[in-house]
C-alpha cells in the first residue's frame, strides 16, 4: 500500500538513502544557470545587433565557408588516415616508418603553426615545379582556402590514421585469416572484410572529430579564411559591436555542431547494427519450464 514502508527479509524496514550530496549539487547547477542568464539579461549587450546580423549576408557566407571547409579538409583527413593505417598495418618496413613518421610529425605540431606555414610557403619556394614540365607561382596556388585545407586536412589524417588503426585492430584475426584461405589478396581482405566491420570501432571517433573540426576551422580566420569567426570579425571592425557579433558567431558554431550531432547518432546506430545487447524494451527472458522449452 502505499506510504507503507517496505518490509525485507527478517520484518527490517527498507530506508531509501537520502542523497543530500547530488541534491546539492543539483541545486549549486541550478543557482550558477540564473547568475548566468540575468548577467546576460542585465548586461550591456544590444540584442538587436545579434537579431540583425544573425542571417545576414556576411555572416551567412562565413557559414558556408566553415561548413564547406570542415568536409572537405575531414574528407582529405580520412583519406589520408586510412592509407596510413593500412600501410603502418602493412609488412612492409618502408611504408611503416614512412606512416609512423607521418603521424609523429603532424600530431607533433599545432594546428595554427601548420595554418601559417603552409600559407607563407612561398616565401621558401616562390614556384612549384613538376619535374621542370610545368611550374606555376605558390602565391596562385597557395590560396587561403587551400593553405587552410592542406593544414587541417592534413593534420587531421594523423589523428584518424591513430583512430583506424585502432579500429582494424579491434577485428578479430580469424577474420583476415579465413578471408586469405578463399585467394583473397591481404589489401582486398582488409578493405572489404576487415574495414566494414571495423567501422563500428571507428564512426564514433571519427563523428566527434568532425565536430571538433568545425571549431578547429576558426583557426582559419588568422589567414584570412573566410569562416564563421572571420566574417564577424569583418563586421565588428566596422560597428564596433564585438560582443554582439562574437554572440552571432557561437549561436551558428552551436547550430551546425548540433545538426551534426544528430547525423553522428544515425551514423552509429546504423554501423551498430546487430551488436550489443538485446533490446531492453522486450524485457528479460522467461523462467520457462523445462517441458516448455523442449517444445
Amino acid at each position: 500500500m502505499n506510504g507503507a514502508p517496505l518490509q525485507g527479509n527478517g520484518g527490517l524496514t527498507i530506508v531509501k538513502p537520502r542523497k543530500y550530496g547530488t541534491t546539492l549539487l543539483a541545486f549549486l547547477c541550478i543557482l550558477t544557470l540564473v547568475f548566468i542568464g540575468n548577467a546576460f539579461r542585465t548586461g550591456d549587450i544590444a540584442w538587436s545587433y545579434v537579431v540583425e546580423y544573425l542571417f545576414s549576408q556576411p555572416v551567412m557566407l562565413g557559414v558556408v565557408g566553415t561548413i564547406v571547409m570542415t568536409f572537405c579538409a575531414m574528407a582529405l583527413g580520412v583519406t589520408l588516415g586510412i592509407a596510413a593505417a593500412i600501410m603502418r598495418m602493412s609488412d612492409n618496413k618502408v611504408l611503416q616508418a614512412i606512416s609512423s613518421g607521418y603521424v609523429w610529425l603532424f600530431r607533433g605540431t599545432p594546428t595554427l603553426l601548420q595554418l601559417l606555414l603552409w600559407f607563407n610557403l612561398a616565401l621558401i619556394f616562390p614556384t612549384i615545379s613538376f619535374f621542370g614540365l610545368y611550374s606555376v607561382n605558390t602565391v596562385d596556388v597557395m590560396t587561403p582556402f587551400m593553405a587552410a585545407l592542406l593544414g587541417l586536412g592534413i593534420q587531421q589524417g594523423a589523428y584518424t590514421a591513430e583512430v583506424v588503426r585502432a579500429g582494424l585492430l579491434s577485428v578479430d584475426r580469424g577474420q583476415t585469416e579465413a578471408a586469405l584461405s578463399i585467394g583473397m589478396t591481404k589489401f582486398r581482405a582488409m578493405v572489404g572484410i576487415v574495414l566494414p566491420q571495423a567501422m563500428r570501432v571507428i564512426v564514433p571517433p571519427i563523428g566527434n572529430e568532425t565536430i571538433g573540426m568545425v571549431k578547429l576551422t576558426s583557426l582559419a580566420s588568422v589567414i584570412q579564411y573566410s569562416e564563421v569567426l572571420r566574417s564577424v570579425e569583418d563586421v565588428y571592425y566596422a560597428n564596433s559591436r564585438v560582443i554582439e557579433l562574437l554572440i552571432v558567431a557561437t549561436i551558428w558554431y552551436m547550430v551546425v555542431v548540433t545538426v551534426l550531432s544528430g547525423i553522428q547518432i544515425y551514423i552509429e546506430r546504423y554501423f551498430s547494427r546487430g551488436w550489443g545487447r538485446r533490446d531492453q524494451a522486450k524485457g528479460p527472458m522467461p523462467n520457462l519450464p523445462a517441458e516448455e522449452v523442449a517444445k
